[in-house]
């Protein structure tokens, strides 16, 4: 697809506006309404697709691929094949090695205006891309189903080998408005009783502990700065997402609120698993119309299998075969309250 070339999107349905761009399938900025009516872009990110294609962010509003997050050492087996994958982020393969899927630029396939706009983009990862076993044709749709609502749905289906697949949508979110500082005042519940505890690699241990009486307790609603001082840097961790009600086949994972605008995100997926990540790496990072952006100053809510799962027979698997596919929903809801 030497043709093919980074260009932006918009999908706008009146009271939302998303921008999007094939390089990655990255969320540039997305706008939602606060209690006044007013839009702020609730997203982290750089001001061109260029400072994207420079490596200028920190893997900011993307889809990582073919596997999100760690995998130990970069080594794995599968059906009695050992693989090895770049050691991008030493001593692990960190979201798809050196050129991972958030690097590539995707074929648009469709692109619908309207009420429920949508587009979706399509890339072909071969046999052996950085390390992995077996092609895969992955799609991800981004759509407006409601007012203010995005829903992305990311498939990926193997051509005639096994492979391991994990995607994850990487975006930094501050609901007080991209540029308005840190997220620390922001509360958030996750439906998880459960997070899976990491070596000194951040890289899960294996066993999966309870949340109760430990600061990775937000099974009720929490302000995140109370307790981010007790777990080194700052959240990185993988929640067990094992007691969120149910709708249209998606679990409730978190709920974000923003005091100073009242800006509420409600996230639903059907992963089994979510990494809060509070951008305890993000260091003066220049991002959209000259902010700059420091430590915390967003978080994501990384909807995934669980980290280093090919390496751990406890964790759901992430292996897909021939004839399977791959299927990730998940629902950004906002609203003011």
């Amino acid at each position: 697809m030497a043709d093919q070339k980074a260009e932006t999107f918009e999908l706008n349905n009146g009271s939302m506006k998303v921008i999007v761009t094939n390089l990655g399938c990255i969320i540039i900025s997305l706008s939602v309404p606060s209690k006044d009516g007013r839009l702020s872009d609730v997203v982290l990110g750089l001001d061109s697709v260029e400072s994207y294609q420079k490596g200028l962010a920190p893997y900011f509003g993307c889809i990582v691929g073919r596997v999100a997050n760690r995998i130990k050492d970069g080594k794995f087996t599968l059906d009695g094949v050992h693989y090895s994958l770049p050691v991008n982020k030493p001593p692990n393969s960190l979201h798809g090695g050196n050129v991972g899927f958030d690097k590539k630029i995707w074929e648009v396939v469709e692109y619908k205006k309207g009420e429920t706009p949508s587009i979706t983009f399509k890339y072909q990862s071969r046999d052996g891309e950085e390390g992995y076993p077996g092609d895969i044709t992955v799609t991800a749709t981004y759509t407006l189903t409601s007012r203010t609502t995005l829903r992305l749905d990311m498939e990926g289906v193997p051509k005639d080998k096994p492979t391991i697949i994990n995607l994850a949508q990487h975006t930094y979110w501050n609901l007080a408005g991209h540029n308005s500082g840190n997220i620390l005042d922001h509360s958030i519940q996750i439906w998880a009783n459960h997070i899976t505890p990491v070596d000194q690699n951040t890289v899960p241990t294996g066993e999966i502990t309870p949340v109760k009486n430990t600061p990775f307790d937000f099974t009720s609603e929490k302000r995140i700065g109370n307790t981010i001082d007790q777990v080194g840097l700052g959240y990185d961790h993988n929640y067990v997402l094992d007691s969120g009600e149910e709708k249209a086949g998606l679990k409730h994972a978190a709920k974000v609120r923003d005091p100073s605008s009242s800006r509420v995100l409600n996230l639903w997926t059907n992963a089994p698993g979510v990494q809060f990540y509070t951008a305890n790496y993000v260091d003066g990072v220049t991002g959209k119309g000259g902010a700059i952006y420091g430590k915390h100053a967003g978080l994501c809510l990384e909807t995934q299998g669980f980290p280093n799962a090919i390496n751990q027979p406890n964790f759901p698997s992430v292996v897909v075969r021939p004839g399977e596919k791959y299927q990730h929903s998940m629902l950004f809801e906002f609203s003011v309250e």
